[in-house]
């Protein structure tokens, strides 16, 4: 479930997690784990609007931006 691969990506098991088709009780409270253990979470285009937007990119603060950039191409 995404409730659980966000908490691996908070606690350092997982680099980072992309899914789309989500809804916002699958994101709210696991986005909110990831960004308190130091983590950035955004939609595909690198925004906010993750919760409603039914895409979502997390990552620990180290390799982040080149996993939303290889997501991006992806998905673009």
């Amino acid at each position: 479930s995404a409730a659980t691969d966000l908490a691996y990506v908070a606690c350092g098991r997982f680099d980072g997690f992309y899914e789309y088709g989500l809804q916002p009780w699958d994101v709210a409270a696991g986005a909110f784990i990831v960004q308190q253990a130091g983590g950035k979470v955004t939609d595909f285009k690198g925004g906010e609007d993750y919760v409603f937007g039914k895409e979502m990119v997390a990552g620990n603060s180290t390799c982040f931006d080149e996993f939303l950039e290889a997501v991006k191409t992806h998905f673009n």
